[in-house]
Order: C-alpha cells, then sequence, then structure tokens
C-alpha cells in the first residue's frame, strides 16, 4: 500500500513537470498586452497632439470639398452674326506652397515650363508655408499647360478657367475693349455690357484625391448660368474697311493718330468706330500700349472742329427766318476784323450768298452771319444740337464736348465758334451732329446694339433747313468746294472739310493741325454719316480736303456697295461763281 503511494507521488511529480506553466504564460500574454495598449496610446497621442498639422493636411486631402463651376462669358457678335469676343477654355497652374520642394532644379524647371524669370516664380510664392493655394500663371496656352503638366511636381496643379479672345484683334479693339484676370469688363462695351455678358458660376460638392484630382461628383449644389450672347449694331465689314483706311492715311501722312465713326442716320446705330494708333487685345498690354492706345479716341478725346461747325451756323441762319441760301454775304477784302482778332480767307472771295459760304468754307462769311445773332440765340440753337451736352450713348468714358456759355462769349468768341473755335467735340459727337442733317433734322439717339424698332430722335431743325444744308453740303465736294477727293463714283456725296490749328500750352501751334471731313451718303436718301480726323498730319499736305476726304471716299465707296446701297447717279455740274479754293 505505501509503495503504490509511493510511486503515486512520483508520477504525479513526473506529470507536472511535463506540463506547461500557465502562470507564466499568462503572465507573459498580460504584458505583451499592456505593452501593445501603451503603443497605441502613445501612437495616438503622438498623431493628435504632436502631428496635429500632418493629420490636417492629409484630412485636406481627402474629403468632400465644395468647388465652383466655371462658366464662359458671353459672345459679343457683330450684326451680321460674326463672332466678336469669345471665351474659350483655358488652364492656369497653381501651387501648393507646402508641397512644392523650392530647390534650384526645380523651381528652374518650372519658369521654363511657364516662361518666367526665376526672380519673377520666387516672388510669387511666400517665404513660409502658411498658404496653400497661389496662382503661378493664369489662362495660359495648351502647350504652356502641357509643358507645366509633363513636370509632374508636388503641389503644382492645373485647374480650368476660360479666356477671352477677340477674332478681330486690332480691328474691333477700341470698342469692345477688354476684360481683366477675372474675366470681368475693364473697357468698351466689354464694360458697358459687363451685366448681361458676365455669366454666374455654378457650385457642386465632389470628393477630391490626394493629388486635389476629383474622383467623384456628389451632388450639384448650384447650376451655373453661361453669360448670355450680345449682337452689336457693329458691322465688321465696314469696320476693316475703315480700319484699314484711317491706319494707311496715319502711316502716308505720318500723323501721330487718327479716328474714323459710322453711323446709320436713318437709326443712329454706330456701324464702325476705329481710332490710330491701336492695340492688339489678344496679346500682353505693355505700357507704350496702356499710355497711348487703350483709350477709344471716338469718344473720349475733344477737339475744335474747325471749319466742319460752318453748316451748323448756317443751319441757324436758315432757321431764323433771316436768311436764305441765297441771301448775299460780303466777304471783301477776304478778312474782318473784330475786337482782339483779324479773321481771314486765304482768298478774297468777293459776294457769295449763304450756299457759297459753305462751298468755299469762307470764315469771313461764317463770321458775319454769327454776329448778326444775338449771343444767346445763336448759343441755343447750338446747344440744341446737342454741343457740350453728353450724349448718353452708354460708352465708358464718353466726354460731352465744352461750348463755353453765351454770357462768357465776347465778339471774337461769338465770331470764331463760326469756323470751330472755342467750343469742342468729340468725333462721334460731331458725327451725330451731322446726322441729323442727314435725317431731315431730327437729331438720332446713338446706340450701339441694333435696334428693331425707331427711336425717336430730337427735332433741332426743319426738313426744310436739313434738306437746303444738303444741297449746299453737296456742292463742297463738287468741283468748285473744297472735298473733291471725297467723290464716290456712281453716289451723290455731301460732306464739309475742316482744318483746324491744335491748342497746345495755352497758344496755337503754326504746323500742329487737324485734318477733318463729315460727310454722307447718298444725298438723294441719306442713310450714312462719317467722321473722320487725322491728328497733326506732318506732310506737305494737311489740309482736311486733301488728308481726311480720300479716307472718306474709300471707305464710302466699299461701305455703299457692302450694304446693297443702289447708286443714285454722279455729282451734278454747278455753276462756277468764284475761283476755286477755299480752306479745305
Amino acid at each position: 500500500m505505501k509503495k503504490a503511494t509511493k510511486r503515486q507521488k512520483k508520477t504525479d511529480q513526473a506529470t507536472r513537470r511535463l506540463l506547461p506553466n500557465y502562470r507564466l504564460r499568462r503572465q507573459s500574454l498580460q504584458s505583451l498586452l499592456l505593452l501593445i495598449g501603451l503603443a497605441l496610446v502613445a501612437g495616438t497621442v503622438d498623431r493628435q497632439i504632436f502631428e496635429t498639422e500632418f493629420l490636417q493636411r492629409e484630412g485636406e486631402k481627402r474629403h468632400l470639398r465644395v468647388v465652383e463651376v466655371p462658366v464662359g462669358r458671353g459672345v459679343i457678335k457683330d450684326r451680321n452674326g460674326e463672332p466678336l469676343a469669345v471665351s474659350t477654355p483655358v488652364e492656369s497652374v497653381w501651387a501648393d506652397p507646402r508641397e512644392l520642394k523650392r530647390d534650384k532644379g526645380t523651381l528652374n524647371a518650372l519658369a521654363k515650363a511657364l516662361q518666367m524669370d526665376l526672380s519673377e516664380l520666387k516672388g510669387l510664392l511666400p517665404k513660409n508655408d502658411d498658404r496653400t493655394f497661389v496662382y503661378l500663371k493664369r489662362r495660359i496656352d495648351p502647350a504652356m499647360a502641357d509643358a507645366a503638366r509633363s513636370l509632374n511636381l508636388d503641389g503644382v496643379h492645373l485647374d480650368r478657367e476660360f479666356r477671352r479672345f477677340y477674332p478681330a484683334g486690332e480691328v474691333a479693339a477700341h470698342v469692345l475693349g477688354f476684360t481683366d484676370v477675372e474675366d470681368h469688363g475693364q473697357e468698351g462695351l466689354e464694360r458697358t455690357l459687363e451685366q448681361s455678358l458676365s455669366g454666374e458660376a455654378g457650385k457642386k460638392r465632389v470628393i477630391r484625391d490626394g493629388l486635389r484630382r476629383i474622383v467623384s461628383d456628389v451632388e450639384n449644389i448650384k447650376l451655373p448660368r453661361p453669360g448670355r450672347e450680345v449682337t452689336l449694331s457693329l458691322d465688321l465689314r465696314l469696320q476693316f474697311l475703315a480700319y484699314r483706311e484711317l491706319k494707311l492715311a496715319v502711316e502716308e501722312h505720318k500723323a501721330i493718330g487718327g479716328t474714323a465713326v459710322i453711323i446709320d442716320a436713318r437709326s443712329g446705330e454706330v456701324l464702325a468706330m476705329v481710332n490710330q494708333p491701336a492695340y492688339n487685345p489678344n496679346g500682353k498690354r505693355t505700357a507704350a500700349a496702356v499710355e497711348g492706345g487703350l483709350r477709344n479716341r471716338a469718344v473720349t478725346d475733344l477737339f475744335e472742329p474747325g471749319s466742319t461747325m460752318k453748316p451748323f451756323i448756317v443751319a441757324a441762319a436758315l432757321e431764323s427766318g433771316r436768311y436764305r441760301p441765297d441771301t448775299p454775304v460780303e466777304t471783301s477784302p477776304g478778312r474782318f476784323h473784330v475786337p482782339g482778332k483779324t479773321i481771314e480767307d486765304i482768298h478774297n472771295y468777293g459776294l457769295l450768298d449763304v450756299a457759297g459760304v459753305i462751298r468755299k468754307s469762307s470764315n469771313v462769311g461764317a463770321s458775319k452771319i454769327a454776329l448778326s445773332f444775338p449771343k444767346k440765340e445763336l448759343w441755343e440753337y447750338l446747344d440744341r444740337m446737342g454741343f457740350g451736352k453728353p450724349m448718353e450713348s452708354g460708352f465708358p468714358g464718353e466726354r460731352q464736348g465744352q461750348l463755353l456759355p453765351y454770357q462768357r462769349w465776347y465778339p471774337v468768341d461769338q465770331a470764331v465758334v463760326a469756323y470751330g473755335y472755342g467750343v469742342s467735340v468729340t468725333a462721334l459727337q460731331l458725327a451725330r451732329a451731322y446726322a441729323a442733317i442727314a435725317a431731315d433734322g431730327v437729331l438720332p439717339v446713338l446706340s450701339f446694339t441694333p435696334r428693331e424698332a425707331a427711336v425717336p430722335g430730337v427735332p433741332v431743325m426743319s426738313a426744310k433747313t436739313a434738306q437746303e444744308l444738303r444741297v449746299m453740303l453737296e456742292s463742297v465736294v463738287s468741283v468748285e468746294g473744297t472735298a473733291q477727293e471725297a467723290a464716290v463714283p456712281g453716289y451723290r456725296i455731301g460732306g464739309k472739310t475742316g482744318t483746324a490749328r491744335k491748342l497746345g500750352n495755352g497758344n496755337y501751334a503754326e504746323k500742329n493741325y487737324l485734318a477733318l471731313f463729315v460727310g454722307m451718303a447718298p444725298m438723294s436718301d441719306p442713310r450714312l454719316v462719317m467722321a473722320i480726323m487725322i491728328d497733326e498730319p506732318s506732310g506737305k499736305k494737311y489740309y482736311g480736303g486733301l488728308v481726311a476726304a480720300p479716307v472718306f471716299a474709300k471707305v464710302m465707296a466699299g461701305a455703299l456697295r457692302l450694304l446693297n446701297v443702289a447708286p443714285d447717279g454722279e455729282l451734278p455740274k454747278a455753276t462756277p461763281m468764284v475761283a476755286a479754293g477755299g480752306v479745305p
């Protein structure tokens, strides 16, 4: 019995030695779990406290975002549907300064791809990394975008935007104007029609990946509204004709600039408006371009109209009932003295009738007619014609000109205003005044957009007076007048020349002139009115009849044919009264 018990004890001891030690295992497992728990806590503390910036940056890369849906600006077309301004999709390059490496090799490659100076690129990047978005170059061409994309640089991204493009380039630049980097109108009709042309960007919720690429559209928050299409009254064909001939004339006569305007006498619609010097709205606007070429001289530049003012003095005379076209006016001996000034003609024309004063462009005759009126009566008539008053065409920067109050007129002021001094106008203002003569005495309301229905103008003279003036203006383009070079074969043409000295530093320069011509056609039923001003022609020719009138003839000849205006016959042959000549 005792032996069996001892044997059993030995067996139990051997068994216990062979079985695993569960207490040690349990302690080991508990220790391991404790270490894992401590590691997790330490990692959590590290990320939540010590690596907050890293987590925020990573979180910003991978979550829902609300992004804008860009829209294009409305298309601008001419009256025949030809596009003048369109918005095309392009790409813009931006960077996240926190991700972009600043080493020399990276920045040199990026600057080369974007065609920028290295210093310019560095100037765009902040020294510290507190910003997450910086534009490097906006609205770039496809080749530049591909070059930037091919670098595959961390922190450099491309987004789609829209860029304004002007197919007509310089030809319509001054009328259309341009937009800024945000595609908002800054000049010209782009600015005037901003509310119609500018669209409204949409918004949508998306999911972006770590490279800011949209991987999923979640929902549309706001639908985009594209800009509305706008049709202008401009005729690109006439615009090109006027641009080409004006540029050639400025170059030929070595002038410092010029402007030309064509309006429809029936509707008041502006059909063409060009200036020199011009600029390319699709290119980079240099300092020189900003200094001299951006403004629309046809509406912003004031000048004294010279002899183109004489028809309105005669109109006042005819309207008064004290004069008729055949009323005699003595101009001998070719000069006329008023206190403070001697007014002269280039020839002694002797006895002229009122029509002859216009045909020969007699300063003496026009001054005598003007001085025969009470100054208030004459001033009120010129005021009624719109001189010195805003036209309210809606074009930005429009000037209203200047007509001194009659209370400040001395006899010399009343005399010289008869041949266009002491009063200032714009080319568009002068063209509109002549349109009243073409439209039987109704001063039109100007418009840069087509009109479906006629807008009543302002009556400023009787139809009889307007018709009598048109006969006089037609004689100016005859062999006896000062504007023979304004003639257009097959059409009856009327108009008036002007040659004015420029005022500078308080004095009139001896050799600085403005050459002007304002005309209309066809005289049987006037439809088009055109005003031309060449600024400081420096060649041997400087008279309006020799410098500006030929431009009118070339442009008007093309315009009448393009608009299918039927010929109304050759110029009538006038009966000679005095020797040819005059101040053209």
